[in-house]
């Protein structure tokens, strides 16, 4: 059976370090860290890729996102990813534990991979500024992440955290936020890549089954 993996280049620091831990040789995709932002797009993406791949079976390596798959049938014979809302609880291991460590820090969570984004929240931050001044800017960023205490600087192991807490110093400053280096894991990635694929972890649908509301039930 031909396997390829589907990925988001958010996530491509910590893939590419659970393809080398598992042995895995399955050929990757990658999609845009933007098309998270109009799931339409991501969907179609994701069907293009499924498309042009001629794989029997396809692991995505990404969440929900949003229900961005939401009413796509099955072009492949298999179809598995992981039961998570996105790649944050992805990261963490489960929904579950990313509402506890959220409780605990009021936490926004940051990865390397989102800073290399090309609509980080930096770059929206400056391009708020630029279009409606600091007042505004601060007003509504005062609305979107005055519940926020704490920038959550997820960490896999994987390399030293050093550029990332650098990286993020100035998000952190503007945002009046501290930042918290909070422990990650690629354990949730190997298992996609190696299986198995309980149903209480993952998502797992044969050739043209469609993706109900029922299919992405979150598992905590």
């Amino acid at each position: 059976m031909k396997t390829v993996v589907i990925a988001c280049k958010t996530i491509e620091d910590e893939l590419n370090h659970a393809i080398c831990s598992t042995g895995c040789d399955y050929p990757v995709i990658w999609l845009e860290q933007g098309l998270h932002n109009v799931p339409q797009r991501l969907m179609e993406a994701v069907r293009d890729a499924l498309a042009e791949s001629g794989a029997d079976r396809a692991l995505l390596a990404m969440g929900f996102c949003g229900n961005a798959l939401l009413g796509m049938k099955t072009p492949v014979a298999e179809l598995i990813f992981p039961r998570v809302d996105d790649c944050i609880s992805l990261l963490l291991g489960s929904v579950k534990r990313r509402l506890e460590i959220s409780g605990e820090y009021a936490a926004y969570f940051f990865t390397e991979g989102w800073l290399r984004g090309e609509r980080n929240i930096w770059v929206e931050h400056q391009h708020m500024l630029e279009t409606y001044g600091e007042e505004i800017t601060a007003e509504l960023e005062e609305s979107m992440f005055g519940h926020y205490r704490t920038l959550g600087l997820l960490d896999c192991g994987i390399k030293p955290m050093d550029a990332l807490v650098e990286g993020t110093r100035m998000i952190a400053d503007g945002l009046h936020l501290r930042q918290q280096i909070i422990p990650a894991s690629v354990a949730y990635l190997e298992q996609l890549l190696t299986g198995p694929w309980p149903d209480e972890r993952f998502v797992c649908l044969r050739g043209g089954e469609e993706i109900t509301s029922e299919t992405l039930t979150l598992s905590l």
